[in-house]
């Protein structure tokens, strides 16, 4: 059985609301033609180290969502015991 939730979806788009930060997201195309995002950061931001976090935890769950895609588990291939 399916729950059904009510909820303010104002209230939800309030918490997200962008970190200050030098954090810039810019789409260019790569060497083959495709679409990529690629994050930069200003070194001498005063959030410098906020940002590299914040980039850090992008790049990781960027790839644990493609390891999950390819391998089933966000960890990668398990090593055999």
């Amino acid at each position: 059985m399916t729950d059904v939730v009510i909820s303010d979806l104002k209230a939800a788009k309030s918490r997200r609301t962008k970190k200050p930060g030098s954090v810039r997201s810019k789409r260019v195309r790569n060497s083959a033609g495709k679409l990529v995002s690629v994050l930069s950061l200003d070194a001498n931001s005063a959030t410098f180290i906020d940002d590299l976090t914040t980039v850090f935890e992008r790049n990781v769950a960027k790839a644990r969502l493609e390891n999950l895609k390819l391998f089933g588990s966000p960890d990668g291939i398990r090593a055999k015991k």
